[in-house]
């Protein structure tokens, strides 16, 4: 069976980025299922998979605008320390999730002031070139409730 639109895809994968460092890997853990072509995947890596049967591996090699875009220098702004409320310590590098009209997005703690912390709303791997090696280890139809949920369970 074939990776196509409304299957059940498992993968083991490995991403590095350009200098080779490992960014995430799913060795030693369970493989990463999803439902194909429901957008839960990045775009690139989706259509380097299309087509490809149980068994294959791939290495792949994806631009930003394949992957999570480039950075956007829109995405950074200054907002009140008090915004941060309940939190003792804020320091750089410090990662939250926030509700945005596009949705959830993942904010970085840039650097911390007096009364003002820069925040930075790109994805941490905006405007990078990942490199994704993946062996697909099955495919199926997927269920039903998969189909309705747009995931996989």
């Amino acid at each position: 069976m074939q990776v196509s639109e409304n299957k059940v895809v498992s993968i083991h994968y490995t991403l590095t980025n350009d200098a080779g460092e490992v960014i995430d890997t799913s060795v030693g853990r369970a493989p990463l299922s999803y439902l194909h072509g429901a957008g839960n995947l990045i775009p690139g890596l989706e259509k380097a998979l299309e087509g490809k049967a149980c068994g294959d591996h791939i290495d792949v090699s994806l631009a930003p605008e394949e992957a999570y875009g480039q950075r956007d220098e829109a995405l950074i702004q200054v907002v009140p320390k008090s915004t941060f409320e309940g939190i003792e310590e804020i320091e750089p590098g410090m990662q939250f999730q926030a509700q945005t009209p596009a949705g959830r997005q993942i904010l970085t703690v840039v650097e911390v002031y007096d009364d003002e912390v820069v925040i930075d709303g790109n994805h941490p791997l905006a405007g990078e070139t990942l490199h994704f090696s993946v062996e697909i280890t099955e495919v199926r139809e997927a269920t039903e409730e998969e189909l309705a949920h747009g995931h996989a369970h």
